[in-house]
């Protein structure tokens, strides 16, 4: 612990320590977190999971990396249009093809997307059937995280366990 922060340690830190906090840098809670659009005002376009199971900037990273409106919502890019020329598509600089290829890989994702005025935006947790995050689902989760860290530290020893 370091100023109230779980940290790695480096070198000089146990293997079963940098596993546990191999937990925290693999953002595991916010990959079992997945947003439902609704109205698209409260999710942000390129970096939460709403569309394709993995987040805009993740799938498109260089499209990313070269819009102008990163931190735009759902509704934002709709409202300013994200088809053929639409607002939607600010650029740094002009793009090349092979970016422009990406652009319409996008657009095609995004062709059977429609928003629903009359619901608001919300997380859904993978972990639990009711999609309700649950302190219980997210324990058992990180101990099953654990247990499956211990065993493979058991087989690299050669110990034998009975669990």
């Amino acid at each position: 612990m370091e100023d109230g922060q779980l940290c790695e340690g480096g070198r000089a830190a146990s293997s079963w320590w940098r596993d546990i906090a191999a937990l925290r840098t693999e953002d595991w809670f916010h990959r079992n977190v997945t947003r439902f659009a609704g109205d698209g005002k409260n999710t942000l376009f390129w970096t939460d999971v709403w569309v394709g199971g993995v987040s805009l900037r993740d799938r498109f990273t260089r499209l990313f990396e070269l819009s102008l409106l990163k931190g735009e919502s759902i509704h934002g890019m709709h409202a300013l249009r994200w088809g053929n020329d639409g607002g939607a598509w600010s650029w740094r600089r002009r793009l090349f093809a092979w970016e422009e290829e990406l652009v319409g890989e996008l657009r095609l994702l995004l062709q059977n997307v429609s928003l629903q005025v009359d619901r608001i935006d919300r997380r859904l947790w993978r972990l639990e059937t009711s999609s309700v995050y649950t302190v219980q689902s997210a324990y058992n989760f990180s101990m099953q995280m654990l247990l499956l860290i211990f065993r493979c530290l058991c087989l690299l020893c050669g110990i034998k366990m009975f669990l």
